[in-house]
């Protein structure tokens, strides 16, 4: 199998940590944002219009310009180049949220419309995480931090975000509603791009990456968008393990956006007593999945690898539906979801640090985004469909079917084939750089 060269991660005498930080606090601040909206805008449709199929239908369309823009926008990320495409995402996604309060409470806000922003909103928010990531393995080195470590804190700043944003988005919501939530969520995406634009040097990135807009010719050296895109995805598929990561995530994502979209709203709503609730249990998600990250980042490069993915995905997916199918009360829901994100914090540090080892410097977007796209396309249908099965067969029997398919797939890395290549590689010897496509 063809990887990408070995990433340095050689302490160096001279480290400069504020590109890594400028990276993480950015992260953090944007994604906080994101679990605003996450808490707020479901509760805003249930109260607007009572419907869980119209929440399913809003939440799809928030999840499918994440998918859009992430197969699509990656090239155009690598071309204009990471700390730009960072910023102009952020700013952008600011302007596109903030006009859903600015709307409802002047003109008025049709449902279309809303849909119409909601999908604006996540259109570049892909991109712009995409951008981050790819210049991670280059603040690491700057700052002498082990890749694996610095993808583990990267990762932890997102679960971080939910343990944070969830609760006080639930607390927000229900203290002043659900549109001050999300006015307060545009904020965060101007705080976010001015961190990335302060802390991140422009002189920061990969080798292969050349600065954006330099030299008469460089419109003419450069291949066709299409062509980059489709090296990008000619890329993912030449690789078995990385499709058979993509597989698996589209589908335990399509049943976490199921649970995270309508069925923990409209239980949260019904059976535990509103907002409060909802953003208790998915902040004990991101929280459990915080110490998990962190944990993994302490002792993750000595750990096997399919066998902790294996484990982790077992006890972070299917036990938190069956919990909400069987009606437990709040307490032994929120213990049973502290387990399960611990075990969570786990998975995409790995994911994370594998991606990084086999994806050449150069294509980094444009693949990341085509693996993002890969992992969230079935997102809006679980969303949709989630809806449309609660009013059909309840809630408790959605959740128990989705729980059981969850274990179902956590298994599949014990077929074996390609995901024996999880093994980290040699340290003794770098990897061979992929050979460019014909």
């Amino acid at each position: 199998m063809k990887t990408a060269a070995r990433i340095p991660t050689q302490r160096t005498p001279d480290r400069r940590y504020g590109p890594l930080l400028g990276l993480v606090i950015g992260h953090a601040v944007s994604l906080t944002g994101n679990m605003l909206t996450i808490i707020a805008l479901p509760l805003y449709v249930l109260a607007e219009t009572g419907s869980a199929a119209a929440t399913g239908l809003v939440a799809a369309f928030a999840t499918a310009p994440m998918v859009i823009g992430g197969a699509f926008g990656g090239v155009v990320v690598d071309r204009i180049g990471y700390r730009r495409a960072s910023v102009v995402a952020d700013l952008v996604s600011g302007v596109t949220i903030a006009a859903v309060p600015l709307l409802d409470r002047t003109v008025g806000l049709p449902f279309w419309a809303l849909l119409a922003l909601v999908f604006a909103t996540g259109l570049l928010d892909t991109p712009g995480q995409s951008a981050r990531i790819a210049l991670l393995p280059e603040a690491a080195a700057a700052a002498g931090v082990p890749i694996e470590r610095a993808v583990a804190l990267f990762e932890a700043t997102s679960r971080g975000s939910r343990l944070v944003g969830a609760p006080v988005a639930g607390l927000l919501v229900a203290a002043f509603g659900a549109l001050t939530v999300l006015a307060l969520d545009a904020v965060t995406f101007v705080v976010s791009a001015a961190v990335v634009a302060v802390l991140v040097p422009r002189g920061l990135r990969p080798a292969a990456e050349p600065e954006a807009g330099t030299g008469p010719d460089a419109d003419a050296v450069r291949p066709g968008y299409w062509r980059e895109f489709t090296d990008g995805v000619r890329f993912l598929l030449r690789e078995p393990l990385l499709r058979l990561i993509v597989l698996m995530v589209l589908f335990t994502n399509l049943i976490d956006a199921a649970k995270g979209t309508v069925l923990l709203p409209v239980v949260a709503d019904r059976e535990l007593g509103g907002a409060t609730a909802f953003g208790l249990l998915a902040g004990a998600m991101g929280g459990g999945a915080l110490a998990g990250s962190l944990v993994f980042g302490a002792i993750g490069h000595r750990l096997p690898r399919r066998p902790t993915y294996v484990i982790a995905f077992l006890i972070a997916g299917g036990p938190p539906h069956l919990a909400l199918a069987a009606g437990l009360p709040l307490p032994t829901l929120l213990a049973i979801t502290l387990v399960a994100g611990f075990a969570a914090g786990a998975i995409n540090p790995m994911i994370g640090a594998i991606e990084l080892e086999r994806v050449p410097v150069g294509m980094r977007a444009r693949v990341f985004g085509v693996i993002g796209a890969g992992c969230w396309a079935a997102m809006p249908l679980g969303s949709i469909g989630a809806g449309l099965a609660v009013n059909a067969f309840g809630t408790t029997a959605t959740l128990v079917v989705s729980g059981c398919c969850y274990l179902l797939l956590s298994l599949m890395p014990l077929l074996g084939g390609p995901w024996r290549d999880m093994t980290r590689p040699s340290p003794a010897r770098p990897a061979p750089v992929p050979e460019p496509a014909p």
